[in-house]
């Protein structure tokens, strides 16, 4: 519902309802965990409920606000013509997203296997924190890309699309080197936000530099993910994340981290070069692609959408 909102350039009404879930979800978390007392149940239940909330309103606003009349008639039979390839394209999506953030948690998961566990997963799960809320915002800026590289293309405006894609590059990595530059600032207060246990903290600073480098590539990766979204390359990313993610990062990270003295600092370097490794070759496909090739692909499947629905019009008729 969110992207076939932003398809149509209607985002305010998104930034809307988003700040109206986050005010209210943050008071019925005060009210289960610290008045209900129910604790991490508490907070899970009022997540659940916050998500649900969000997807009422977006459908409300789809179905209810005039922006959207001419866009969603309603449902129909047509809804399923050409369902397949969507399907693809859509089992290829889950796939590319799903090898990304199982790439982290599994990180996070084995750091639970060091020596010292508790130190280590406190820490790891501090900084992975950071980096999720960082990734967060990135992928605000990912989703723009792939909804206005994916427009772009489907108008034909292929210096337009490739325009796109530097502007909001170079906007992200901007933003990168801020936030890179924050971390490594308040690497002590950072930590202090969430402990006070001192060797938490400790380890936590350790990490830090780590933690900016990350926080720098997630400033060109989500963007150049974005970007094969938008191109219809959401197979090959999927390979390329099984590779430089589970082939070549994990097996790293889990060398440095229990053969050597490096500990949860080498499984996070283990994710570093993953990470690396996938962003150099987004680079490269990205560099790479023949823009006005994209144009026609994505013209190509414009019209044989469009045949598929007129030819659906006269059978229905």
């Amino acid at each position: 519902m969110q992207r076939f909102l932003q398809a149509q350039n209607i985002v305010n009404p998104l930034a809307y309802m988003s700040v109206s879930v986050l005010l209210l979800h943050t008071l019925l978390t005060w009210i289960a965990v610290y008045v209900l007392e129910y604790g991490l149940l508490g907070a899970a239940l009022t997540l659940s409920f916050s998500w649900w909330v969000f997807v009422i309103l977006n459908a409300l606003y789809i179905v209810l606000s005039p922006s959207c009349k001419e866009t969603w008639t309603g449902l129909s039979a047509s809804a399923f013509t050409g369902i397949w390839p969507y399907f693809k394209l859509t089992v290829s999506s889950a796939v590319m997203l799903c090898l990304e953030i199982w790439y982290s948690q599994g990180l996070v998961l084995i750091s639970g296997l060091l020596a010292d566990p508790t130190v280590s997963l406190d820490s790891i799960s501090i900084c992975m924190n950071y980096l999720n809320w960082d990734m967060q915002f990135m992928l605000g800026l990912s989703a723009s890309t792939s909804v206005r590289v994916g427009n772009e293309l489907g108008a034909g405006h292929a210096k337009v699309a490739k325009l796109s894609v530097m502007v909001v590059n170079g906007t992200s990595i901007i933003i990168s080197i801020i936030f890179s530059a924050i971390v490594l600032s308040f690497k002590v207060g950072l930590s202090k936000l969430f402990t006070s246990d001192v060797e938490v903290i400790a380890a936590v600073s350790d990490l830090t530099p780590l933690l900016a480098i990350s926080v720098f590539l997630n400033g060109i990766q989500p963007i150049l993910s974005g970007v094969a979204i938008g191109s219809g390359w959401q197979a090959t990313v999927a390979y390329v994340n099984l590779t430089t993610y589970y082939v070549i990062g994990l097996p790293i990270g889990c060398v440095l981290g229990f053969k050597t003295s490096l500990g949860v600092a080498g499984i996070w370097w283990g994710m570093i070069v993953g990470v690396l490794l996938q962003t150099i070759t987004l680079i490269i496909l990205t560099a790479r692609t023949n823009w006005d090739s994209e144009v026609l692909k994505a013209g190509e499947r414009v019209k044989k959408s469009a045949n598929e629905d007129l030819s659906d019009m006269v059978e229905t008729i």
